[in-house]
């Protein structure tokens, strides 16, 4: 009988646990910490007759993933059923649409299709990073963050929001990523055409899965694009309250789909490891390459934004004011009034073991108006280009509160809007109401403006008044309108 030997952990160690013939098995043992790859594997034999090395045989090869079920492992998930969803489960729900109208989509993953984890790995080997890296899930997330999209690097898919995909295939055409990775591939290397930001997530998915980084697709919906790392989402007013167009680049998007993958992070403070974002979507450049990520979701949520990697970005995706400012005489700005609850709302994924719709919201931010979450929004801001935001003081006498009747606009149906204002002060207030309605894209991109209103409001002393805003057509397919309310 032939006698098993135990294996060392914490080493590579390889010991022959079979003989027959002139055949032997063997059983070997690798690192938690190994580097991630394509291992060739040839034979070097001893003989009296001399020495002989076997050739390379690609059927041999063996690929060394990330071990998700290895409590040494980096990004070891002791869950069952969330390994069975986040590492196993090769098909998905992407969300869309807006939080009160949201549209799931069907996704295949497909990470266990034939030929796709040789496919992912040729996109580890099209990044040009050092191998020797890839044992770091932290490194190989930001690789594959960097490698979904084609900017800079020649990635898998290239983005085009223009509305015309000549030449290549619509966003919306596609219903999984296998398709996608095979052709990147086949073209070797050339970026397939075209993706928005559902499919940059769906391939992102597929990738970690297959590599064995536990991953999900998560949608944030009234999504903010901060360009200027003010950690807000700025709007500015000229003196006579109208947009100075080429300055208000910050936008909301309806939508936006990035990924939460799973980690410990030995490089931040203790709990800051779990569920980190990666987002594929090219937006902004991080250390002059086009990724995002990974940003700890727990750094997130209480405005450490100092915390690397791109974590700045992602709180203002989710959790920045929409501040206005007001152009002055001598050329400098005043901020006039900040909305504090449209950014980051019904953060979504699909739920552990079944397809519905999981509310993650409470897991990137605290409850909205909460203390907890105020201290995180200004602790966050600190570290902005505007640092002295939320040192500035006014009145806060007169409250703005826009209500629509029912839950929000429905495609080719009007919109019915009220603006009620209050004056919760012993003295009479005097204001002018200036209103605007504008349909955008869902990225934020103008489109119209279909309404605007300045209105002389004389409010008395602790009363309020409600107007009117009337009935707003909404013709424009799949772009609900965005309302601006400037006091």
């Amino acid at each position: 009988m032939f006698s098993v030997p135990d294996l060392q952990d914490n080493c590579w160690e390889a010991k022959i646990t079979e003989k027959k013939g002139n055949k032997i098995k063997l059983s070997i043992n690798s690192l938690p910490t190994a580097v991630i790859g394509r291992y060739e594997l040839t034979v070097a034999t001893q003989t009296p007759k001399g020495n002989t090395t076997s050739p390379h045989n690609p059927v041999n090869d063996i690929y060394m993933l990330f071990n998700p079920w290895c409590e040494d492992d980096s990004v070891y998930m002791d869950n069952e059923d969330e390994r069975n969803e986040y590492v196993l489960n090769d098909m998905g729900m992407i969300y869309y649409g807006t939080d009160s109208q949201i549209g799931a989509r069907t996704w295949n993953f497909g990470q266990f299709a034939d030929g796709i984890l040789a496919t992912c790995l040729f996109v580890l080997e099209q990044s040009r990073t050092p191998p020797s890296g890839w044992g770091d899930p932290i490194n190989v997330a930001r690789v594959v963050s960097a490698m979904v999209n084609s900017p800079d690097d020649q990635g898998v898919l290239e983005g085009n929001w223009s509305g015309n995909y000549a030449g290549g295939t619509s966003p919306t055409a596609w219903s999984g990523s296998i398709d996608i990775l095979k052709q990147y591939q086949k073209n070797k290397g050339s970026p397939v055409k075209y993706g928005q930001c559902w499919v940059f997530s769906g391939v992102t998915t597929t990738v970690l899965r297959c590599l064995g980084i536990p991953s999900r697709s998560v949608t944030n919906f009234s999504s903010a694009h901060d360009t200027d790392v003010s950690l807000t989402t700025d709007i500015y007013l000229d003196e006579k309250m109208e947009p100075i167009d080429e300055l208000n680049a910050d936008s909301v998007w309806n939508f936006h789909v990035w990924n939460d993958c799973w980690m410990s992070r030995p490089d931040l403070p203790a709990g800051m490891g779990g569920w980190q974002v990666v987002d594929a979507t090219p937006q902004e450049t991080s250390q002059g390459s086009y990724c995002c990520g990974p940003a700890s979701v727990a750094a997130i949520r209480n405005g450490q934004v100092y915390l690397k990697y791109d974590a700045p970005f992602v709180f203002a995706e989710v959790n920045s004011d929409k501040i206005y400012w007001q152009r002055n005489a001598n050329g400098t700005f005043t901020q006039i009034y900040s909305e504090k609850n449209v950014v980051g709302r019904s953060i979504s994924t699909k739920a552990v073991g079944s397809d519905e719709r999981e509310d993650i919201t409470h897991l990137y931010k605290h409850p909205e108006g909460s203390e907890e979450e105020r201290i995180a929004v200004e602790t966050a801001s600190r570290y902005g280009s505007k640092p002295d935001t939320y040192t500035i003081t006014g009145s806060k006498d007169v409250t703005v509160e826009v209500s629509m009747e029912g839950q929000g606009p429905h495609m080719g149906e009007d919109a019915e809007l009220s603006i009620v204002l209050k004056n919760t002060s012993s003295e009479p207030r005097s204001t002018v109401l200036h209103s605007q309605v504008a349909v955008m894209y869902y990225t934020g991109v103008h489109k119209a403006t279909v309404k605007k209103d300045d209105v002389l409001v004389e409010l008395k002393p602790n009363e309020g008044e409600s107007l009117a805003l009337g009935s707003i057509s909404h013709r424009p397919p799949i772009h609900p309108p965005k309302l601006y309310i400037n006091v």
